[in-house]
């Protein structure tokens, strides 16, 4: 699985950060939340957007990684990454 150079965006409603991933000959849209960035990456509450894309591109390694694996398992067309998806068992 490759990644796309999609340059990554806040979302307008500051949700979270919107980015791509190649999967199987498509793009897959995806989104990591806020939340789970503030939880699993240390972004700060009411960070700005150039800092939220900071922290996404900071973490962007385990952020592919696991958006990869949950594509694997289970194959969509969007995907949104959750503080559940980064939660050890």
């Amino acid at each position: 699985m490759e990644t796309l150079d999609l340059e990554p965006q806040v979302l307008a409603n500051r949700r979270g950060v919107a980015f791509g991933l190649a999967h199987q000959n498509t793009v897959v849209e995806c989104v990591i939340t806020i939340p789970t960035l503030e939880a699993y990456f240390w972004l700060e509450t009411g960070a700005s957007d150039a800092r939220i894309l900071k922290t996404f591109r900071d973490g962007y390694g385990r952020i592919r990684a696991i958006g990869e694996r949950k594509l694997l398992a289970h194959p969509a067309a969007r995907l949104e990454l959750t503080p559940d998806d980064f939660a050890r068992p």
